[in-house]
């Protein structure tokens, strides 16, 4: 009887999970195993819904944004009872392996399903880019070129009225997106959780970008961060006189995680899906399948369960320095 192993996404959606997805199946099939989709994500595995995946079911998804498998909270999962009763659903269907495609939370949940004893081996995809294990994880690339392109937008119609626009983008606690984007977008001021920055300080960044006579000033929010985009509009425009800038706001909100995944994500969400089941075939489980220094890796889920990496601070060193 051939061995089956089963692949889920859970969490928030992303770029090219479907990509991953498509690897997971397609891999497994060459290697001789029966792979099944668990739909819905942990919802879906305690409520045994789940099917044999061909290589038919999987084509044409790879340039499709979100997930074909669906993805739902789960907080059942997060108690021990959740975890006990996915073990014995998956092995009540004869599956003797899980791929679980997904950021930190769904990695937490798949960690402590490893610590039972049962083969599992996580993909990281998130366009929070939180996880520890992986430099970039599937949908970061594509989320941050469509929070780069809108920017993009906005600053042409912000230099063509002299305005300053507050862009909000996500990313939960973590100021991944919103310090990318605002170095690459030429943004004057980006406020994110892991640096502080007080009410006042983006008042004066934007009077100082009116006072050195440009058509308009940017200032990037990560949504996480201690005040959002429209605390601070309020607060800016209650100082109008000392802005500068007539100053408008744009939340991205989830149009960042939806539309076709780019190139990169792509071929990065193949490698780690390939790499997943390669895991399995191997008997090398419990671990999160990453991206570091170009390569391809794996990180025990003790190493990276539960935690989270913070920013580049050299990249936040950037900002001042290239806003002049």
């Amino acid at each position: 009887m051939k061995k089956r192993f089963a692949v889920l996404t859970s969490g928030g959606d992303a770029p090219g999970m479907n990509a991953a997805i498509r690897a997971v199946v397609r891999t497994g099939l060459h290697l001789g195993y029966e792979v099944l989709g668990i739909h819905e994500g942990y919802n879906g595995l305690l409520a045994s819904n789940f099917g044999t995946l061909t290589a038919r079911d999987v084509g044409g998804i790879i340039q499709q944004g979100g997930t074909i498998l669906g993805s739902a909270r789960c907080p059942e999962f997060k108690l021990d009872g959740g975890i006990q009763k996915a073990r014995a659903v998956l092995e009540a269907a004869s599956i003797d392996g899980l791929v679980v495609i997904g950021g930190n939370g769904s990695q937490t949940g798949a960690a402590a399903l490893a610590t039972t004893g049962f083969p599992v081996v996580g993909i990281a995809s998130t366009i929070d880019n939180d996880l520890l294990g992986t430099e970039i994880s599937i949908g970061v690339d594509s989320a941050l070129n469509v929070a780069l392109e809108a920017i993009d937008r906005i600053k042409i119609t912000a230099s063509s009225h002299h305005r300053a626009f507050l862009v909000e983008v996500m990313g939960r606690n973590c100021g991944y997106l919103a310090l990318a984007a605002g170095i690459a977008g030429g943004a004057e001021a980006v406020i994110m959780p892991e640096v502080p920055t007080e009410l006042q300080v983006v008042i004066e960044l934007f009077r100082e970008a009116y006072q050195r006579g440009k058509a308009h000033a940017i200032g990037v929010v990560a949504e996480g961060a201690q005040y959002n985009a429209t605390t601070l509009a309020q607060y800016c425009n209650a100082q109008k006189d000392k802005v500068g800038f007539d100053l408008r706001v744009v939340t991205l909100g989830h149009v960042q995680r939806g539309g076709a995944p780019g190139a990169f994500d792509r071929l990065l969400a193949t490698r780690f899906g390939v790499t997943a089941i390669e895991c399995l075939h191997h008997d090398e489980t419990g671990v999160l399948v990453g991206l570091q220094k170009g390569q391809i890796v794996t990180t025990p889920y003790a190493l990276v369960a539960g935690k989270t990496k913070g920013i580049d601070h050299n990249l936040v060193r950037m900002i001042g320095m290239l806003a002049a």
